[in-house]
């Protein structure tokens, strides 16, 4: 289906790449001092920006978690419509363990778990969940303990979960794993099953906080709404050119694309947002970005602020070869790794649509958000394998002299 974008993608492997100059970086917000060097894993107070103040209920702290503010720079992506750029902001450089999107919404619910008292944070997700694994890490800064309820085949269910990706990380920083079979997941659901755990919990002794699928509930939407004002910061002091008409994001539980809409919407970025979801359909997302915009009492519909398309494809964490391979050469063309579960499909839909209606993005100015899950790429090794060659065994010339012990190992 993409196979001419493949193709280009492969072309531009002899492009002559220049480096490109990345935005300049300001303090995150106002209440931010420069130059400061032990912000990180602290309590702060939160103020919002001015467009958002109207908002409610406004957090009141949240925690530095996360490297912000990310880094935005060119994506040199080959053979765009005419006149088009794409810009990338770099949140899959948000921190190390805990990369990607889900640090912005943990600042604020681990604020909030820790004002409750919590001693343990519950969440819940698939079984290389980007979210889970950052839930954990952040949970350990903090001195929390942290019980993942992770989605897997009912052939596994009853088996270790191994140490591949996200689950690798998610163990070492001593997480407590609890499987679910996707079957029983689908008749339950994900609120019954935390709660339940809850539950179990409180019985012991625990005093739990619950963090949704992905952090996608009206507090964590504050995560992507401050994540505007980082970009419009960022604007006052970048190349003129960086003015953006659109912003690209993958959506795979909703959080993200309710903060960048709204933010979007209401801030003086004005660019049309679009989503492209990778589970689930669109329907399903506007009606839930809605209760989470309502939840906010934000007064907009979300059908007025973001565009959603699919991109599911054969399914949520399932990929096509085709669409591994467009990883592979995107990363082969630009450097830039995408993971295969939300970025890189979000960019595979993204140059489909390009490709199929150049005129709807001519000469326009794209920010696409990388969002992260480079680990969740450690689970698809075997169905890689065969497209990244690019080995073989040295061969050296026998008139290369010799002589034991002459070439140090360390």
């Amino acid at each position: 289906m993409l196979s001419s974008v493949n193709g280009s993608v492969r072309q531009f492997l002899s492009f002559n790449q220049r480096p490109q100059r990345l935005l300049h970086l300001t303090p995150r917000s106002q209440f931010q001092e420069m130059g400061s060097h032990f912000d990180f894993l602290t309590k702060k107070p939160y103020s919002p920006p001015s467009w958002a103040s109207r908002l409610s209920p406004i957090p009141s702290h949240y925690f530095s978690l996360g490297h912000f503010p990310t880094p935005i720079h060119k994506w040199n992506l080959p053979n765009l419509p005419n006149n088009t750029e794409v810009w990338l902001k770099r949140d899959d450089l948000s921190g190390m363990q805990l990369s990607g999107n889900k640090v912005r919404k943990l600042e604020f619910l681990l604020a909030d778990a820790v004002a409750q008292g919590a001693d343990c944070i519950i969440t819940i997700g698939g079984i290389q969940s980007n979210h889970c694994r950052a839930t954990a890490v952040a949970a350990r800064y903090l001195n929390l303990d942290s019980y993942l309820i992770l989605r897997t085949s009912k052939v596994l269910v009853d088996q270790d979960p191994g140490l591949i990706g996200n689950l690798l990380v998610e163990r070492l920083v001593g997480a407590h794993v609890e499987l679910i079979s996707k079957e029983e997941y689908a008749k339950i659901g994900s609120v019954a099953l935390t709660n339940d755990l809850k539950e179990k919990l409180i019985s012991e002794g625990r005093r739990p906080y619950v963090i949704p699928v992905g952090g996608s509930n009206s507090l964590g939407t504050w995560g992507y709404i401050e994540a505007i004002r980082e970009i419009e910061q960022q604007l006052q002091t970048g190349p003129a050119e960086a003015k953006f008409d659109d912003i690209v994001v993958a959506c795979g539980s909703g959080g993200t694309i309710a903060g960048l809409s709204f933010g979007s919407w209401m801030s003086s970025l004005k660019a049309k947002v679009h989503a492209f979801s990778v589970c689930d359909d669109p329907d399903y997302f506007y009606d839930f970005v809605q209760g989470l915009l309502d939840g906010l009492e934000a007064g907009v519909a979300s059908r007025d602020i973001v565009n959603i398309q699919n991109a599911k494809g054969l399914g949520y964490a399932i990929n096509t070869s085709e669409e591994l391979k467009f990883v592979k050469d995107i990363a082969a063309a630009t450097g830039v790794v995408l993971d295969p579960v939300y970025s890189g499909k979000a960019a595979y839909g993204l140059l489909k649509d390009m490709t199929e209606n150049p005129e709807k993005w001519e000469g326009r100015k794209v920010l696409f958000i990388h969002t992260g899950g480079l680990l969740g790429l450690y689970e698809k090794v075997e169905q890689m394998g065969s497209l990244v060659g690019n080995w073989h065994r040295m061969d050296v010339h026998e008139s290369v002299p010799r002589k034991d012990g002459i070439g140090k190992m360390f």
